[in-house]
């Protein structure tokens, strides 16, 4: 009996290391490998130890892994109904590959409801993410996995023209033309910790072009047309959320939308002080003699990057911690706060890790 537990275990550690070889990788310690002991059977991660860092044809899979046809169609299935695997068809066959932590296994599982997304497994995940240098392997890297956009009608009128549209979430849903809405993984995993927030759980979630649609074709997220993504997108800016896509310049695939409290992207830089999002090029200036000294800016930052020396005194912006939201000029009531440029626009640099697997559904770039 004893070989049959140590055959399992060696299932889940070749795993860990597997996905902390991904560009965003895991720390792999006790809370991670507690994790995909739920979230995998012992076959899934042995099957999974072999799998590439790219798409892999069911053909390849069945020669790298010495399975049959049956069995490991039923497994590659499987896995990919839980977000384990993402699979790509093409043509007569399909392509499969291995989903990282994040942007990956973590947001599939609790991006809808189901037995998989309870609350031991997000205590685990809330564990994990705490744990001695997750954050900074997930988050610290100089590419940032995620940029800030700001909210467009603080950005100035002057420079309007000027703006590309990367920089612009409606441009963005506009060019995907449509894509899908799902559960915010990060508010829904709070909620089953009594933690969550007021912000939206259901129906928020942006994902765009044929990434969405493995995602609705999968059912982690439901179909939404160009409208329905823009009045969701409206709806974040009366309630004050953070927009974070992608970092990557071409036909991003996702547009979260944040609040401090629960997101694990912003939540690294309050709780953890790492920079964790690539800023818009933009960045909120304060008039002193517009200011009313009221506090709504301090309380609506979802990163704490603003402050008063003293209760009567204008708000104070931390140029070093904020990341051009534009939040903060949405809530002013005396229009104290406008955005503007940063001293030298600079495109962000692309996140390698971002586009891993939306290159691959949306290019087929497969071997």
């Amino acid at each position: 009996m004893g070989h049959l537990i140590d055959g399992r275990e060696e299932a889940y550690r070749a795993l860990a290391e597997r996905l902390s070889r991904f560009p965003i990788g895991a720390v792999v310690n006790e809370t991670f490998m507690e994790i995909l002991k739920r979230l995998y059977t012992a076959t899934e991660a042995s099957l999974g130890s072999k799998l590439p860092l790219k798409p892999l044809s069911f053909e390849k899979c069945g020669h790298l892994t010495g399975m049959g046809e049956c069995e490991l169609k039923a497994i590659l299935e499987g896995m990919a109904a839980k977000g384990l695997v993402v699979d790509i068809p093409r043509k007569d066959s399909a392509y499969y590959i291995l989903s990282p932590m994040v942007v990956g296994f973590f947001e599939y599982t609790f991006m809808r409801a189901g037995e998989l997304a309870n609350k031991d497994l997000a205590a685990l995940f809330e564990q994990y993410f705490k744990d001695e240098g997750v954050a900074e392997e997930v988050f610290g890297a100089s590419t940032k996995l995620f940029k800030a956009l700001a909210h467009e009608k603080y950005i100035p009128a002057l420079v309007h023209t000027e703006v590309l549209s990367y920089e612009k979430a409606s441009e963005i849903i506009r060019q995907s033309g449509g894509g899908s809405l799902a559960m915010c993984a990060c508010r829904h995993k709070a909620t089953h910790l009594g933690k969550a927030c007021a912000a939206p759980v259901e129906d928020i979630c942006t994902s765009l072009g044929r990434p969405a649609q493995w995602l609705v074709r999968r059912g982690f997220a439901r179909e939404a047309s160009v409208d329905d993504l823009l009045r969701n997108l409206e709806r974040s800016y009366r309630l004050g959320l953070v927009l974070l896509a992608d970092n990557v310049i071409d036909e991003p695939a996702y547009i979260c939308h944040c609040c401090g409290c629960c997101c694990g992207v912003l939540r690294a830089i309050t709780e953890k002080k790492i920079m964790s999002v690539h800023p818009s090029n933009f960045i909120p200036v304060v008039d002193p003699s517009l200011c009313l000294s009221c506090g709504a800016c301090l309380e609506s930052c979802r990163i704490n990057a603003i402050s008063q020396n003293e209760p009567a005194e204008p708000a104070v912006i931390d140029a070093a911690t904020c990341i051009g939201c534009a939040v903060c000029a949405n809530s002013c009531p005396s229009g104290a706060l406008s955005m503007t440029q940063r001293s030298a626009l600079h495109t962000p640099p692309q996140n390698k890790m971002a586009q891993y697997i939306s290159v691959a559904l949306e290019r087929n770039r497969l071997e």
